[in-house]
């Protein structure tokens, strides 16, 4: 079993998913997946899966502390203005 499967891009920009991964992730016609650009290259996942990298990336970081923090730097600056 192996993580790393070839594909070749048809005519059209289209991607056959290998039956093996299909079957192991349970993917079926219909299923949305996703082509995301990373630095790194490119990485194809299920909504799921982006969901779960994204809270993986914020977990530990308070989004509504830095928030009202650079609120409060722009009122500031606003003011001093």
């Amino acid at each position: 079993m192996s993580g790393t499967f070839q594909v070749v891009m048809g005519e059209r920009g289209r991607l056959v998913v290998p039956a093996e991964l299909r079957e192991r992730l349970h993917l079926e016609a219909g299923t949305v997946l996703i082509l995301l650009e990373t630095p790194q290259g490119v990485v194809l996942a299920t909504r799921e899966q982006i969901k779960q990298l994204v809270r993986g990336q914020l977990e530990g970081t308070n989004i509504v502390a830095e928030l009202l923090a650079d609120r409060r730097r722009q009122a500031a600056a606003e003011d001093a203005a």
